[in-house]
């Protein structure tokens, strides 16, 4: 009867967790709201992010494929208004260290295209528009909990990465490096079919 039960522990083991072969789909949403307050004044900004991903595990560490992300952002202080949209499209790889049944850790590192649309609403009729084109880079260790079946919950705290944007029109060109690892928190979902 032993050797029974530990077969079948074994046998939902090997189900748990991701296997070569499989389609990973997964995926976060976010949302933050910040309010600041002046002496005579106040400001509001929010932004929306929505950001999925597909991929093919080919080794039983390893998965590669692509992400895309739709975020907008609006600022306001009362006086001007700033609505942005950004598209990111681009490819990742993840490595993946299952630690039981339960857990594992994995490091996405993803690179791609960016685009950015700003609208700016000025005092009075004052309005512009803005484009900007780039690229950027990153990496996100996370850690992975399996809920049931492959399906799980993904959670990390910031990463370190890299990007550009450079503006129409002769504008600005931004470059921006970063590390905000323990300064964010990310909750997302995959699964593995």
């Amino acid at each position: 009867m032993k050797k029974i039960l530990v077969m079948a522990a074994l046998a939902i083991c090997s189900f748990a967790n991701a296997q070569k072969g499989t389609i990973l789909v997964g995926g976060n949403i976010g949302y933050t709201s910040e309010k600041s307050e002046f002496q005579f004044s106040e400001a509001k900004a929010s932004t929306f992010s929505f950001s999925p991903k597909v991929g093919y595990q080919f080794n039983d560490n390893w998965t590669v494929g692509g992400e895309f992300t739709a975020s907008s952002a609006t600022t306001d202080n009362g006086t001007i208004e700033e609505k942005d949209n950004n598209f990111r499209l681009g490819a990742f790889v993840r490595y993946s260290v299952p630690l039981s049944q339960t857990f594992s850790v994995f490091a996405d590192m993803g690179a791609g295209f960016q685009n950015l649309k700003n609208k700016t609403y000025g005092p009075g009729n004052g309005f512009s528009k803005d484009k900007a084109d780039g690229m950027y880079v990153g990496i996100t260790p996370a850690l992975f909990i399996n809920m049931k079946k492959g399906f799980g919950l993904n959670f990390s705290i910031g990463g370190l990465g890299y990007e550009t944007l450079s503006f129409d029109n002769n504008g600005a060109d931004y470059s921006n490096f970063y590390f905000n690892f323990g300064q964010t928190f990310n909750i997302g979902v995959s699964k593995n079919f």
